[in-house]
Formats: structure tokens, sequence, C-alpha cells
């Protein structure tokens, strides 16, 4: 099975990212792929063997959805590897140099939506992430 990637370079130093990417208040404020979305509620139990929930709602509450998953294994501001809630791998890779960093996620991908449409939302999440911690 081929993996999908996506990347973002983030002018940010590397403890701001890794904060903003683990720690619930931030994680409201980004994880969502476009302004029809938001994220209401964020829990992360930053430790491997536990959970995070990220309730990822339509603004007219037309949908919403729990996407989940369970940490395997963390290295702070390096990585961590999650299997989602439906028992797809993920992972995600922290580099930096200076003042910037670069994210990288990959994972495997979902039955349902084509693999291209899977990489575009992904990549707008991540884009939100990086607009949100360059603002």
């Amino acid at each position: 099975m081929n993996l999908i990637k996506v990347e973002s370079i983030i002018n940010a130093p590397l403890s701001k990212v890794w904060e903003s990417w683990t720690k619930e208040e931030h994680i409201k404020n980004w994880n969502f792929a476009s302004s029809e979305w938001h994220c209401p509620n964020a829990t992360n139990n930053l430790v491997v063997g536990g959970e995070f929930h990220y309730i990822m709602s339509a603004k007219d509450n037309s949908m919403s959805f729990d996407f989940w998953g369970t940490y395997e294994k963390i290295e702070i501001e390096k990585g961590i590897e999650i299997i989602l809630g439906d028992g797809r791998k993920m992972k995600v890779t922290f580099d930096s140099s200076d003042t910037r960093t670069i994210v990288t996620e990959e994972f495997e991908p979902e039955q349902e939506n084509p693999e291209e449409m899977q990489q575009t939302g992904w990549q707008m999440i991540l884009d939100n992430f990086k607009n949100y911690i360059e603002q």
C-alpha cells in the first residue's frame, strides 16, 4: 500500500511548532481544512498508549466526526507514530533548521475517498496549521 505524504515548511522554531501541534488550546484553532469547518473540541493525551480526539464539524452543523487515534511512539520535538481509530497508520515528523521547521505527515489512505482527495484535504489542514503559527 502506498502512503500519502503531505509536508509544510513553517517559519517558526521547532518548540513553537511542537507546542501548537500537541496542545489542545492550539489544535482547536487550526485543525480543519476550510473556513466552513472548525474543531470545537480537542483532547490530547500525549503518552504512548494515550489517545487524541479532535471533533471536526461543519459550522452549519450539517456534519461532524471524531478524528482520533492512539499514540504508538513519541519522540518529543522529533516525531509521532499513531494508529488512527480505523486502524490505519500515521507518522508525523518534525525537522528543524534555524527558524524554520518542516512538518511531514505520512498516512495510509482510507478506501472511501480517492487518494488525491485525501492528500488535498490533509494538505489543506497542514497549510491551515502553518498559517495559524505564522500569523
